[in-house]
């Protein structure tokens, strides 16, 4: 297999980024900050055309683009671009084909929705571009009792068509969620299976029939696995779920089964299944997977991605998939792969590479005539050479627990007593990887060192590791922290002099907690849409459903600690009620537009500094969700928490 250094795609990215940087010296912060140049690359049935997006001279727009057969390996791939849709400033958050020549778009938009609810949420909107017509149709967009919102994307072949089924809440029946089949050339709904409030998830067979579908009742916490036989919807297995509710997630092996990730009472964690029309359960893999993979023609199941220690990686049960996913990881050795979709023959596939001198590349590959191109680049602004060694760690907590983590070191800088930043993950049941990643690279960039500890209560690392971190908000999560500076500056590595924290929504709470609850470990602390008053936190998610004593609420009370809704317990671990304690500058960045840690938080944090009379700043990010979506406030964002370190932490 033949690797092709630049392709037509990266030829014309590349050219709208500007030249490239002399290498003697950084990339601007603008080259981590702004979304990625390539992204969200989707691949037709055919493998003749592709769907990417681009940013340019900080505009992002949707590209089509048609793809030659290219003959000659060691000529470009022959490309010519199709469509083209500005997306502005909307959150394009995916792409997917029906056929050849519609695509759909998938944004997100804040706001509330009529009739749906009185509080602001975060809700997905489609549009349907039609290529020979040059079109784009809102889906919902001419149904005026169903709201605009959809529920999951599902594409099957009707009446010999590409079609998007999708589920829609029907305004005039109380918020009932229907199944509806979407037509390509109007966007209008029709509904083929009518549900109630608690349906949650749809599964549909190869034929486009609904077979199988989820309910979760809050009040009752029970989800119920329903199928459809002899045209009336009979439930097969139900469980408690207080909390973890298990998760439907579409068709099985076979076309008569579906698969379930769900914790049995004999499982020590959430596991993939397989089960079938009478309740049967069958064990696929003994936990939850990160992602499952599917025949792109019959949608039948055939591996799933999965945490590897430090990186992401595949099983197959298709053996045809297997040797394909083998054939192309052999040609990219020294990288980590990622799978971003396939051609409906399995010939062509799109995937993605990280490496130690690569942060982020698209690839075709075409397994036919056994060759692969580059066709974009996520950060064209940075070179092999400014990439920052990224190395895997583990230290032992305070109570000897092993907590493995990840330091990504500056570019030109002896690894000895340099200044750090400890940047935690949010969730705080998510975990990091090693690999690029645009944030601790852009700190590196500057002179500091990264410690990405992946603290007790993470996720991906065991179910023992997850629970460790139950009622352990401002504890020992937080001491996992401090205990890496402490073993980062007896390695050497780094000057605990010389330290500060940052993060963003756990990661916020966790820097707020680093200087108010710890104290004479960090010189200042940023906070990104992070929690600073635990209890108005859990009482505002209390006020967001019909039920107070909500999943939501379980799912903050399990992590925090607390024994209900308004739990005074949680005042003494709120960094906003210890403000006073504060022994570092500190800077708050929050989203105006974020619905899942209210800016509320950052606004109590700051007023309480200000009683306090300790040195903060707040900076309020217009249009800004939770995740950094927009481009002007994620660079913003960057700027201000680098300018921040350099004025409190200077790494020379």
């Amino acid at each position: 297999m033949k690797s092709v250094v630049l392709s037509a795609f990266a030829s014309i990215l590349l050219l709208v980024s500007g030249p490239a940087l002399a290498q003697s010296e950084p990339p601007p912060l603008e080259a981590y900050g702004r979304l990625p140049a390539f992204d969200l690359v989707e691949i037709s049935p055919s493998g003749d055309r592709l769907a990417f997006a681009s940013v340019a001279d900080e505009t992002r727009t949707l590209l089509l683009a048609e793809i030659g057969d290219g003959a000659d390996r060691d000529s470009p791939l022959p490309v010519r671009l199709i469509g083209r849709i500005q997306a502005g400033d909307a959150k394009v958050r995916s792409l997917h084909w029906l056929g050849e020549n519609s695509i759909l778009t998938v944004a997100s938009i804040t706001g509330r929705l009529t009739h749906f609810s009185s509080f602001r949420g975060e809700f997905g909107i489609g549009q349907i571009y039609n290529l020979p017509a040059n079109e784009l149709n809102v889906v919902f967009g001419r149904n005026r009792d169903v709201s605009v919102a959809m529920g999951a994307v599902t594409i099957r072949n009707f009446e010999g068509e590409p079609t998007l089924f999708t589920e829609g809440w029907v305004t005039d029946r109380n918020n009932q969620v229907d199944l509806f089949r979407i037509d390509s050339g109007s966007g209008r709904g029709v509904a083929v299976e009518r549900g109630d409030f608690d349906v949650r998830r749809y599964v549909l067979d190869a034929r486009a029939a609904p077979i199988a579908r989820s309910r979760y009742n809050e009040r009752r916490r029970r989800w119920d696995l329903q199928y459809k036989q002899q045209g009336q919807w009979r439930t097969v297995w139900s469980t408690d779920a207080p909390v973890d509710a298990p998760w439907l997630a579409g068709l099985g092996r076979t076309a008569d089964t579906v698969a379930v990730v769900a914790q049995l009472e004999t499982d020590v964690e959430p596991r993939l299944y397989e089960v079938d029309s009478q309740g049967a359960f069958t064990g696929l893999f003994d936990q939850a997977p990160g992602r499952l993979l599917r025949h792109p023609e019959t949608h039948l199941l055939i591996g799933f991605g999965h945490g590897e220690g430090d990186t992401f990686g595949y099983t197959f049960f298709d053996e045809v998939a297997a040797h394909a996913w083998s054939s192309i990881t052999r040609a990219y050795p020294d990288q980590t792969t990622s799978l971003e979709g396939w051609s409906a023959d399995m010939r062509k596939a799109v995937i993605f590479t990280e490496g130690p001198t690569d942060p982020g590349t698209f690839h075709l590959v075409d397994l036919g005539v056994g060759r692969a191109d580059v066709i974009g680049e996520a950060y064209p602004d940075i070179g092999p050479e400014q990439v920052a060694e990224v190395r895997p760690i583990s230290y032992p907590a305070g109570d000897g627990m092993t907590i493995p983590g990840y330091l990504t070191l500056p570019p030109g800088r002896e690894a000895r007593d340099l200044p750090l930043v400890v940047l935690p993950h949010g969730g705080p049941a998510a975990r990091d990887y090693m690999g690029f990643d645009w944030w601790a690279q852009a700190l590196a960039s500057r002179g500091y060192a990264v410690l990405q500890p992946n603290f007790r209560g993470s996720d991906g690392l065991g179910q023992a590791h997850m629970e460790a971190g139950y009622g352990e908000w401002g504890r020992k999560m937080q001491t996992d922290l401090s205990d890496g500076v402490r073993y980062l500056a007896e390695q050497g590595l780094i000057d605990p002099a010389r330290a500060c924290i940052v993060g963003a929504s756990y990661g916020g709470y966790a820097a707020l907690a680093g200087v108010t609850l710890e104290r004479g470990i960090y010189r200042c602390a940023v906070s990104v849409a992070g929690v600073s008053d635990l209890r108005r936190m859990v009482l505002w998610a209390a006020d967001r459903d019909v039920v107070r004593d909500n999943s939501t609420v379980r799912y903050w009370n399990r992590f925090m600690g607390a024994d209900g809704v308004g739990d005074r317990s949680l005042n003494d671990r709120s960094p906003a009620l210890r403000a006073a304690e504060a022994d570092a500058p500190i800077l708050l960045l929050h989203g105006l537009d974020d619905t899942v840690v209210p800016f509320e938080q950052s606004r109590a944090m700051a007023s309480a500094l200000d009683r306090a009379g300790r040195p903060y700043q707040l900076i309020e990010l217009e249009g800004e969700d939770h995740w950094l979506s927009m481009n002007e406030t994620r660079q913003r964002m960057l700027t201000e928490t680098v300018r921040f370190l350099e004025t409190h932490n200077p790494a020379d």
